[in-house]
């Protein structure tokens, strides 16, 4: 990590304080319950790094709010290992650990954050092991309880409890292709040619190894084939996160050197929803 690079960037040392009232001048407020994406460079040098934003997020939401991070399973067997040879295949179904949500890491590709927040003291995650996600804060246990199995970005899940508790997202530095939050539109969404998957994991049913099969929108390589409606090259999420921002959804600002948006949840999903079924045909 260049340090002086990043002090250049951000003016100097984005502190605690600074980046709470950067969040407090975009929009977060007391009580707020908020699912965030977070690029930690794009901020700048953050003395503390991960836990100086998080201490910062709660600093904004007090006693009152709740944080909410999108997890993963970093060590998850592939999509694809029941394609592989017998012997490899039976050596992975005998020795796989199963997922806990105590020990399983966050995904790495999710950023520093989400890790840092699931370990915090009175942190909840989800049981479910390939969509995880994790929470911090009176609202936590009932956005992560009983995650479904199935379609577990769908309209029971913790994206739509979020939804339902009038809650936000912010993207912190992060690009727009991360709002989690759109695989929820994406499974309410009517329209042509949606795409699942089916994969197995192991988890832990009554104190043993069991494993599971699970079925889910296509999340990885994108719940519909946007190929016809957003350039090459493009995010589709992305795109539809700058769709939203221009039709007046969602505030921009800057949160040390970093570009961030915040968002309400709700108008997020119905406009996700809409341009989905509005840009890929006829609602079925």
């Amino acid at each position: 990590m260049d340090v002086r690079a990043l002090l250049r960037r951000s003016g100097g040392p984005v502190t605690r304080d600074r980046i709470r009232d950067d969040l407090a001048a975009l929009g977060l407020g007391r009580g707020d319950t908020v699912m965030f994406h977070t690029r930690l460079s794009a901020i700048g040098y953050v003395p503390g790094g991960p836990q100086t934003v998080i201490d910062a997020l709660l600093d904004v939401v007090g006693t009152t709010g709740t944080l909410m991070v999108s997890c993963g399973w970093n060590d998850a067997p592939p999509y694809d290992f029941t394609t592989w040879p017998r012997t490899w295949r039976d050596a992975l179904r005998a020795h796989h650990p199963a997922y806990d949500p105590e020990l399983s890491e966050a995904e790495h590709g999710n950023g520093r954050l989400p890790e840092a927040l699931r370990r915090r003291p009175g942190a909840v995650r989800s049981r479910h092991p390939d969509a995880s996600l994790a929470a911090l804060g009176p609202s936590a246990a009932a956005l992560m309880a009983d995650h479904p199995w199935d379609d577990p970005h769908g309209p029971d899940s913790p994206l739509a409890r979020l939804v339902a508790l009038g809650g936000r997202v912010l993207l912190l530095g992060a690009p727009r292709e991360t709002m989690t939050l759109l695989h929820l539109a994406e499974s309410l969404a009517r329209a042509p040619g949606k795409r699942f998957v089916t994969y197995e994991q192991p988890v832990q049913v009554n104190g043993e190894r069991v494993w599971r099969t699970f079925h889910d929108i296509d999340s990885t390589d994108g719940a519909f084939d946007y190929s016809s409606v957003v350039p090459a090259g493009q995010d589709p999420f992305a795109v539809i996160v700058r769709s939203m921002l221009d039709a007046g959804i969602g505030r921009a600002g800057a949160v040390g050197a970093a570009r961030s948006c915040l968002f309400e949840a709700g108008p997020a999903v119905d406009f996700g929803v809409r341009w989905i079924e509005e840009h890929l045909s006829t609602p079925v």
